[in-house]
């Protein structure tokens, strides 16, 4: 009975997904649809989906919750209804003038219930109850003191922010998800399962096999490699951590600083372009430019933090003298790279066309298409069995549409909160204080945003702690005078950043499970390691030339100063800089790293006669211990 259940839950989640991918394909292919109807429609499949993969009855067993899911359909079927049926009229009316019917009260509060019931099956309690805080505050404002105080809504009101409007739950962050995040979610799927992802991986193996702390520097370049494309940081873990980790441990390493290591490579990958983290198109979109921009701006900052961390392992492996020529712990790759190296086809084929101004849906279209010709022509290549092919690729299909939902769902969530901030006029008096303090020092308000945004992040999943930090942040450094796309990022940065900060850092946490460490102890050590990444945000909001704007000899120049900061950084976290350092040069060399990445030329010229001091005085005592000897 059990098996009849779940084959026709299998049925009913199958054709779902053949109709979600079918309606993407068309908004991809033939035409978008008015936002009115797109983003509902993408919203009601993705339900629909979550309700199916995630019944009542999962974690309980018992079989007679199931029936908890009856009235959820029942409320998807009605909104189903009401979109389309209503979209005529809902498509020409004029917000906050035309008339609010009974019915768009009740699609208001249905649409509302399941959602947050969607988000307790997939997110946990923490983002459902942080969204029900907010909508008990929209409602009962009035009692609340100080910056706090709104006089409150009522129905008509709530009904136009949250269902009717473009600032609720349809608005830009349930639009990107339709419009662009669908279709990466689905090709980063499908480029892993046909052999991309262990590719990049592989790559990472085969260049750093032979260098001073090989297995963290394979670490380092896979998890960047493979963030480029995936953008989780957990996933990344998962995925690279379990050869890297283990490979680390054995030639030394330590099982935390190797956990750790794996936590902050992998964290990477949400700022590492092509693709980045989910937020980053959301950033495009909310700022009104286009992909691309995101993306290269980017750049600069993430090699940093890359290059930092690569400094990291190396002067670690010096130090104590950790070598990767051991046989024992020769990284081993089964297939030869040549023979697969079409399959970084895809990848290549994205990229080109995000940078030629190819919408984004349309890039994600083509190189999904493009992963399913290479994985043909593999299967034609090595004489595989097409039937087989067909089966993997259908359930490839089935696992991105998992995900894509699951990302759809916290984007329609978060359109709750940032209607209920914008209606209360919260983020404007929020924005006034900081304003205030910031008016003589700028740099206040930036600690401020740092440590909101950082609780936001650890609090809430990346998309939603962006989201937030966007309304609550954003507007109050613009009117500081910082640039849009420096003010995006620099809150962006730090909702990541949560992710490896104790004690919520679930990177870390997953790394040392693997790792076999103390689960706090990589949790600090990964902190200290992706130092560099808390620090670069306030250059860039000072330096906008390190986010490409600016002339190039600008950008040269900031970037020079910024890689060597990171480098001197990168030898006071690990104690050596051509030679072991002592306590005193250690926190000199700390000193001078901090002056170099501080936006000021005196600063700059201070660390750089600290780093040259530290480095000659290393070469000195290295060539000394010969003459010794």
């Amino acid at each position: 009975m059990e098996k009849s259940s779940n084959s026709i839950r299998n049925y009913i989640l199958n054709t779902i997904v053949v109709i979600f991918i079918g309606f993407q394909l068309y908004l991809a292919l033939i035409k978008p649809l008015d936002p009115m109807l797109q983003n509902p429609m993408h919203l009601i499949l993705a339900l629909l989906v979550i309700f199916i993969v995630n019944p009542a009855d999962k974690n309980s067993g018992k079989k007679w919750m199931k029936l908890l899911d009856i009235p959820f359909f029942a409320g998807i079927i009605f909104l189903l209804y009401y979109t389309i049926v209503e979209f005529p009229r809902l498509s020409i009316r004029v917000q906050y003038v035309d008339i609010v019917t009974a019915l768009d009260k009740a699609a208001t509060v249905i649409c509302i219930i399941i959602l947050l019931e969607a988000v307790r099956r997939t997110l946990g309690k923490i983002l459902f109850i942080f969204i029900l805080l907010f909508i008990i505050y929209d409602w009962l404002g009035m009692y609340c003191p100080g910056i706090l105080y709104f006089k409150g809504t009522n129905m008509r009101s709530f009904t136009e922010t949250m269902m009717l409007g473009s600032g609720g739950i349809f608005g830009t962050p349930l639009y990107t998800s339709a419009t662009s995040l669908f279709y990466f979610i689905l090709f980063g799927a499908f480029f892993s399962q046909c052999g991309g992802g262990q590719l990049l991986i592989d790559f990472g193996m085969k260049f750093s096999n032979k260098s001073a702390g090989g297995p963290a520097k394979a670490a380092i370049i896979s998890s960047g490699l493979m963030g480029m494309i995936s953008g989780s940081a957990v996933a990344n873990v998962s995925t690279t951590g379990v050869m890297t980790i283990p490979m680390m441990k054995k030639v030394g390493y330590e099982p935390h600083q190797a956990g750790a290591i794996e936590a902050v490579a992998s964290t990477g990958g949400q700022i590492m372009p092509p693709i980045m983290g989910v937020g980053a198109f959301i950033m495009a979109e909310m700022l009104g430019v286009p992909y691309k921009t995101v993306a290269f701006a980017a750049i600069i900052p993430a090699l940093a933090y890359y290059g930092s961390v690569f400094f990291l392992v190396t002067f670690m492996a010096k130090k104590e003298a950790i070598d990767s020529d051991k046989e024992a712990v020769t990284i081993e790759i089964k297939d030869p790279l040549l023979e697969r190296v079409y399959m970084i086809i895809p990848a290549i084929v994205l990229v080109i066309y995000i940078i030629s101004g190819k919408s984004l849906m349309r890039s994600g279209m083509v190189g999904i298409f493009a992963v399913l010709l290479c994985n043909l022509f593999s299967k034609f290549y090595k004489g595989g069995k097409y039937y087989q092919a067909l089966a993997t690729t259908a359930n490839t299909a089935v696992d991105g549409v998992k995900q894509a939902s699951n990302i759809a769902i916290p984007t329609a969530a978060c359109g709750i909160i940032i209607g209920v901030v914008i209606q209360s006029g919260l983020a404007t008096r929020f924005s006034n204080i900081i304003a205030k303090i910031g008016t003589s020092h700028l740099s206040i308000a930036l600690i401020i945003a740092m440590f909101g945004c950082m609780l936001l992040g650890m609090a809430l999943p990346t998309v939603a702690a962006y989201l937030v930090s966007n309304i609550l942040f954003v507007p109050v450094l613009i009117k500081l005078n910082v640039n849009p796309l420096s003010a995006n990022m620099f809150v962006f940065y730090f909702g990541i950043m949560a992710q490896i900060t104790p004690p919520v850092c679930l990177a870390s946490y997953t790394a040392a499970g693997i790792a076999g460490a103390d689960s706090l102890k990589t949790g600090f050590t990964g902190f200290m390691y992706a130092l560099v990444a808390f620090l670069v945000p306030f250059v860039f909001v000072y330096n906008p030339e390190l986010l490409l704007m600016g002339t190039p000899a600008e950008i040269a120049k900031a970037t020079a100063i910024l890689f060597f900061g990171t480098y001197l950084l990168a030898g006071a976290i690990s104690g050596y800089m051509v030679a072991p350092l002592n306590k005193f040069n250690r926190g000199i060399l700390f000193i001078g790293a901090l002056c170099m990445i501080a936006p000021e030329t005196i600063t700059d010229i201070i660390g750089l006669v600290i780093g040259v001091y530290i480095i000659t005085t290393g070469l000195l005592k290295k060539k000394k211990v010969p003459v010794e000897a």
